[in-house]
């Protein structure tokens, strides 16, 4: 079977790398073009990328993929499936309907749960328990398409975006394999899908912003979902402060939301709407990630002083 491979972060990789290490015929990665990144403003190349050249597989790397052109060279290539894990960009109908056995999904949910972007965030800012992959037929719709294969995976306390994201990026490595091997051999039929959907946009900076009026769980939950990017940040004396591990006390507490008082071990508490959110670490502006004790020590903070309102 002949594969051209499209996606771009590390979420992709796993996939890409069980094609490779079962010998199936991946023709090329499209991926991202480079991009700047970091305070050295690096050009930097996407982790599929890297991988594939690894490989010696072949790499594009579009601006713009509704073109007649990039339409030829992927025509050219002869595909017998196109396969899309986290690419970035919603396809055409032209490449839609390019190879024979479709354009193949792997998507961060349970659909139609978590249609769009950023499905693993929302569903632990979001509180859920479970999650999973859903490999799809596609479609010219936002994740609207026949479903092929879904695997469901429990979501803990322990977990964050990142964490979560490796896991079902190893899910989703095995579920495309057994996707690709039943539509081979005739053995798997795509199923609409069926259900009340819900959507996963694009995190924002500001989505991080924590609103003290909160109770503590939603906070709690709001840290874990935005980690690694773009963080969850609360703003004291107007500097912004991210917060990287908290865990969530005292459920029923009520008091001034915001306000901070210090553990004996000189941590920091600090109120919610509902309960007291535990701040283990944490990252002020410009510093690196440091126990909270350690800010507490340094700043001198008293108890009673609050974090800014929104």
């Amino acid at each position: 079977m002949r594969i051209i491979f499209f996606g771009t972060p590390a979420f992709a990789v796993p996939s890409l790398k069980i094609l490779t290490a079962q010998g199936r015929d991946v023709v090329a990665v499209v991926t991202q073009p480079d991009r700047l990144k970091g305070r050295g403003h690096l050009l930097s190349a996407p982790p599929v990328k890297e991988f594939a050249l690894a490989q010696s597989i072949p790499v594009l790397q579009p601006e713009k993929i509704r073109t007649a052109a990039f339409h030829q060279e992927l025509s050219s290539l002869c595909p017998e499936a196109i396969v899309v894990v986290a690419y970035g960009r919603i396809l055409p109908a032209g490449i839609l309907g390019l190879p024979p056995l479709g354009c193949i999904n792997v998507h961060g949910s349970l659909l139609p749960h978590y249609r769009g972007a950023a499905p693993i965030q929302w569903s632990v800012i979001n509180g859920d328990s479970k999650t999973g992959i859903t490999t799809m037929l596609m479609n010219e719709g936002l994740d609207t398409g026949d479903i092929l294969l879904q695997e469901e995976t429990l979501i803990s306390d322990d977990d964050t975006t990142q964490s979560l994201s490796d896991r079902l990026s190893e899910i989703g490595a095995s579920l495309l394999v057994k996707t690709l091997d039943g539509l081979s051999d005739g053995t798997l039929s795509p199923v609409p899908q069926r259900g009340e959907p819900s959507y996963a946009p694009p995190l924002r900076k500001e989505d991080g912003r924590i609103d003290w009026n909160w109770p503590a769980r939603r906070i709690f939950n709001l840290i874990r979902g935005t980690f690694p990017w773009p963080g969850a940040y609360g703003l004291l004396n107007s500097e912004r402060i991210m917060i990287l591990r908290a865990s969530a006390l005292s459920p029923g507490l009520k008091g001034v939301a915001g306000s901070i008082s210090l553990t004996g071990e000189g941590g920091l508490l600090v109120q919610t709407g509902d309960g007291l959110l535990s701040i283990q670490e944490l990252k002020p502006e410009g510093r690196k990630a440091m126990p909270s004790a350690d800010f507490v020590n340094g700043r001198r903070l008293r108890a009673g002083m609050c974090f800014d309102a929104v």
